[in-house]
């Protein structure tokens, strides 16, 4: 039976739509699959970009810790840098070995990434290299300087003469890398080896390129001087020499302010002439005589008034000055005394005078030299006086009789006394020429006086008697070859 048409054509109708059907699925399941491949290398190159950034973080982190001790490292070479500049800028000879040696164990016991450090990084930043094959060969090639040993100091070769110390030193063997030597000196009075602790700390001369050296123009008011030697090279200083001690006798006095006339302001090393009456050394007066507040009033009223009181207290001198239980100097007797005695030996000290010194007197006296008397008028004192008001004269006074001398004054007068040998010198400071000799026979110990009027005179003590002075003492058997006669006495 057939209904709407012919059969055949629905039919084929069906089929085409199915087979289109067919071919849209098969088209899904290429595609499908097609995707699905595709979805699977996303997944790998994923698992991969993954990976890859694992690995960078990983060597970021390597490279971040490498900067970071690269860092450190810079900013601790940039102060041992600082460090190494300040050391070479100090003059403290223990303070600049010892920081030396600190940079030294630093730059030492540095590790390797602080003398250099030359990465190199390969392709995929897997790892990163540092190379020191340079850095060794320079460390091979380098010549190790050693420490230069100890030098020795003979003491026999050593001379203590005209206030000047000549040190002479050697070295255990011929070491021609020495650049310099330090020479470390300290006065003492203290005989035999040095003492670990000493008022006085060392001093040091350096850069000495011999071995020996003279230390000039010292005082010697200590009874010994310390010396010792380090050497140097180029890299380091070596240890100190054996210490050794010479003597340095000196005559070392002040002026004994006590004993001085009331006119003179006396310091140590110094005393002028003062027309206030000596106001300005009420003080000095006041610790030397060191007795009851009564006896200072009455010491103070005298002053003012200008009389000298027949009541006053005798003033105590310093230890040895020989002058205690007595007045000071008073009249016309503007003397002042040093505050040593001599009894024994050779000594020689140096005075000069202020260019308005209108009249002053040098020498040495018996220390009861009377309260009133001058210098040079009495049997007991030997000077020379120099006179520049109105009529000028330097002349040799004793027992009240005067030498004139046919001289220029010195600058500066030298005073020679040989106690044991009884004579009294006077030189030319400057050029040791003799001006005029006392042949005596002491039968007290002198004391150095002094007289000032109208100026001020300078003391220098402390000092040798000079070589010059003791040969050409030594060449006349104890006698002037001045043309000047001789003063001599007799007691």
């Amino acid at each position: 039976m057939r209904v709407g048409g012919r059969p055949s054509e629905g039919r084929r109708g069906c089929q085409l739509v199915r087979r289109e059907w067919r071919l849209i699925g098969s088209v899904m399941d290429s595609q499908r699959e097609e995707l699905q491949r595709i979805i699977s290398t996303l997944a790998n190159k994923d698992d991969e970009i993954q990976n890859f950034i694992e690995t960078l973080n990983h060597t970021l982190k390597n490279v971040q810790n490498e900067l970071t001790i690269c860092s450190n490292a810079l900013e601790g070479s940039e102060e041992l840098l600082e460090y190494a500049r300040r050391t070479l800028s100090t003059k403290d000879t223990e303070a600049f070995t010892k920081a030396a040696k600190q940079i030294k164990d630093r730059v030492t016991m540095a590790p390797a990434f602080r003398l250099s450090l030359k990465p190199k990084i390969s392709d995929n930043m897997t790892h990163l290299m540092v190379d020191f094959s340079q850095e060794k060969q320079m460390l091979k090639s380098l010549k190790f300087l050693p420490v230069p040993r100890a030098p020795v100091i003979d003491p026999a070769d050593c001379l203590v003469a005209d206030n000047c110390v000549t040190v002479v030193w050697s070295m255990p063997e011929d070491d021609k890398k020495i650049d310099h030597y330090i020479l470390e000196y300290r006065k003492t009075n203290y005989e035999g080896p040095p003492r670990v602790k000493e008022e006085r700390s060392w001093d040091a001369i350096d850069h000495i390129n011999t071995t020996e050296h003279t230390l000039s123009g010292l005082k010697f008011e200590s009874k010994y001087m310390n010396f010792r030697i380090r050497a140097c090279n180029k890299a380091v200083a070596g240890d100190y020499s054996e210490p050794i001690t010479l003597e340095t006798k000196g005559f070392n006095f002040n002026f004994d302010a006590a004993t001085s006339h009331q006119n003179l302001k006396v310091d140590d090393f110094s005393v002028e002439w003062d027309s206030s009456g000596g106001k300005g050394q009420e003080s000095k007066i006041k610790g030397k005589e060191n007795k009851g507040s009564r006896q200072v009033s009455l010491v103070k009223r005298n002053m003012r008034s200008g009389t000298p009181s027949p009541k006053r207290t005798s003033v105590s001198c310093r230890p040895g000055s020989g002058r205690s239980n007595r007045d000071r100097f008073s009249g016309e007797s503007y003397t002042v005394l040093g505050d040593a005695v001599i009894e024994s030996g050779q000594h020689y000290w140096e005075v000069k005078s202020q260019k308005d010194c209108k009249s002053y007197s040098i020498g040495v006296s018996y220390r009861n030299l009377g309260k009133f008397d001058q210098l040079g008028k009495t049997i007991t004192s030997w000077c020379v006086h120099i006179n520049n008001w109105l009529q000028a004269s330097f002349a040799a006074k004793h027992n009240n009789k005067a030498k004139i001398m046919d001289v220029q004054v010195p600058d500066k007068i030298g005073v020679y006394c040989d106690y044991d040998g009884g004579q009294i010198s006077f030189y030319n400071a400057d050029t040791k020429q003799l001006l005029y000799t006392f042949k005596a026979k002491f039968t007290q110990p002198v004391v150095p006086a002094f007289m000032v009027w109208c100026g001020g005179l300078s003391l220098y003590t402390g000092l040798q008697v000079p070589s010059i002075i003791k040969s050409f003492q030594k060449g006349e058997g104890g006698l002037s070859g001045s043309a000047n006669s001789l003063i001599t006495l007799v007691q």
